[in-house]
């Protein structure tokens, strides 16, 4: 007993001894702490002032006339690529565009726009806007817009041109396949908000299905109003499907998270560089449903907040992913306002999900081509578990509880795609066909007319085959190789060019599928994409054999038998 009293006398003696050494260390860490803040200070107003004498100088004496906003603008940008993808500076001119990413609404008439051939025509029209009511069509090809002329501009252009203020009318001149005449159309300029939801409805059995593709201010209440339909009509299960949704705003994804976990559920926080960044976000409401079975569908495009959805419903063990590997986007952002009229979204802060994991890719400027981030070893990775103890890992987005890869389109399929040929090929057709009946019993079989359609507008394409053999010839020209080898080139150059018949015949199955969904898409928008590309999707197919199978269902949402289920404790790794 006397032993450890000595003890803690000794023990109190030595604080009291040392107090004043760590009160100098403290000190002292304080001061190093200041000299390299104003250090820091001192860098910036430095280097500021650099840039500010340069660019100076440049508008002073260099040989021609400088623009100052695209020169300042160029050099904002440069500085902005060393952080991080999705820190961005949008000046006054580019405010719509952030509005439009945030909120889904912007002021114009409702249509999509693009350029081919110098001519700036109407690819797709949002149903119930403007452009729709007044009678416009995908494929329209605009002439002029409010008496201007839209010959040699860009779609840039053309969009300005379009959008105004609300309850104003612009005059619109499009020409129209199969139509002599041009055509005059007088669109009154709305509010154009764009449906997170374009399509639910039930598949096989009693499983219903949500689509989100993004999350706006109107994303909670959409998928509520969609939920409680499908519920009325005898839905016991559910699909929600978050393929190639970009995110949105954090607020929307916790509320529908809300929807299906029990009240006081970690969800999703934040830690940023600043305290006040900071955030913990709860299910703070009853829950609607808590026990129906859901299996959500996500791909190399699902993002952000659709990653904290898709997440935190498996941190929960409330829901089954299938698809594929996400984004890997788990980086927050707020706007910042800067002189003029712009804004800067910055990145403030990181998202984490309920087992403590973060969502963000470890190293997000190193992309493959596809734009996919490189796999990550797990060595590199850190182990996770979720509630009841199921093994998960960070830095790479979420991986799926089943994968299953999206098919791999074939290249004809994609230059008839991107070089509008189907899409041209549409516009010929619906001007045949005021209408195509119910989307239901819709089946399109003119692959025939389609094929000799493609013959006689002179489509041509080149594989990257080919791309990569003329770079080797290039090569071994310059090496000296090419004559000798010759012969061998030629051989191969005759294999590898395409023959467009035969691979118009054996890719039939897949360009079918694109043509039905351009014309699901003109005849009934948005939602008839989606309704027609559920009668060949193997993975919305998949989730419903899952959801028909309890016993599947119930094992992979069960932790391993060598899984104990962890501390609840925010963060805590296993």
């Amino acid at each position: 007993m006397k032993f450890k009293q000595k003890f803690i006398l000794l023990a109190l003696l030595a604080c009291f001894f040392t107090q004043g050494g760590f009160a100098a260390q403290s000190s002292s860490q304080k001061d190093t702490k200041q000299a390299s803040k104003e250090s820091h200070d001192f860098l910036i107003s430095k280097n500021l002032d650099i840039f500010n004498s340069v660019y100076k100088e440049l508008d002073l004496y260099y040989v021609d006339t400088l623009n100052p906003e695209k020169t300042i603008k160029g050099g904002i940008d440069n500085m902005l690529d060393m952080t991080d993808p999705y820190t961005t500076y949008f000046p006054e001119s580019e405010m719509s565009d952030l509005k439009f990413m945030t909120t889904g609404a912007y002021a114009g008439v409702g249509a999509v726009i693009s350029q081919k051939d110098k001519k700036v025509f109407i690819t797709e029209i949002y149903q119930g806007m403007p452009a729709y009511k007044a009678g416009l069509r995908a494929g329209d090809v605009f002439v002029s817009v409010d008496g201007n002329s839209t010959d040699g501009k860009s779609t840039s252009d053309v969009s300005s041109m379009l959008r105004g203020v609300p309850q104003t009318t612009v005059k619109v001149v499009v020409s129209r396949l199969g139509v002599k005449e041009n055509l005059k159309f007088d669109v009154v300029r709305e509010n154009v908000v764009i449906d997170p939801i374009p399509y639910y409805g039930m598949l096989s059995g009693n499983v219903g299905y949500i689509n989100i593709t993004s999350f706006t201010d109107l994303s909670y209440s959409s998928f509520s109003k969609a939920f409680s339909s499908l519920k009325s009509k005898g839905m016991t299960s559910l699909v929600i499907d978050l393929r190639s949704n970009p995110g949105g705003l954090l607020s929307e994804a916790v509320k529908i998270l809300n929807m299906f976990v029990s009240r006081g559920s970690m969800l999703v926080y934040t830690k940023g560089k600043e305290k006040k960044w900071d955030s913990e976000y709860r299910a703070t409401d009853a829950p609607v449903d808590t026990n129906m079975p859901i299996v959500v569908l996500v791909n190399r495009n699902s993002a952000s907040a659709s990653e904290i959805v898709s997440g935190a419903l498996q941190d929960l063990d409330r829901a089954v992913i299938l698809g594929e590997r996400t984004y890997g986007k788990g980086l927050v952002q707020t706007t910042r306002d800067i002189p003029y009229g712009g804004s800067l979204k910055v990145t403030i802060a990181k998202y984490y999900i309920p087992s403590g994991r973060c969502i963000q890719a470890i190293d997000y400027a190193k992309r493959d081509e596809d734009g996919l981030v490189k796999r990550i070893p797990d060595s590199l990775t850190h182990e996770f578990k979720t509630a009841d103890g199921r093994i998960v890992r960070d830095g790479c987005g979420i991986s799926p509880d089943v994968t299953m890869e999206d098919a791999k389109n074939a290249p004809i399929t994609f230059y008839l795609y991107s070089k509008n040929t189907i899409f041209d090929y549409v516009t010929d057709f619906q001007s045949k066909h005021p209408s195509i009946g119910k989307l239901s019993d819709f089946q399109f079989n003119d692959y025939d007319g389609f094929k000799a359609y493609v013959k006689k507008s002179g489509f041509t394409y080149k594989t990257k085959s080919e791309d990569e053999l003329t770079a080797l010839k290039d090569l071994a020209k310059t090496e000296g190789y090419y004559e000798r080898s010759k012969a061998a080139f030629d051989s191969l150059e005759k294999k590898l060019t395409p023959d467009l018949a035969i691979d118009l015949d054996s890719n039939k199955v897949e360009i079918n599928k694109f043509i039905s969904l351009e014309i699901a898409r003109r005849y009934y928008y948005q939602s008839g994409v989606v309704e027609e590309s559920l009668k060949t999707d193997k993975q919305a197919k998949a989730a419903v054999e899952l959801l028909g199978d309890k016993a599947r269902y119930a094992k992979l949402l069960a932790p391993s038998v060598s899984s104990s289920k962890p501390a609840d404790k925010k963060g805590a790794k296993e």
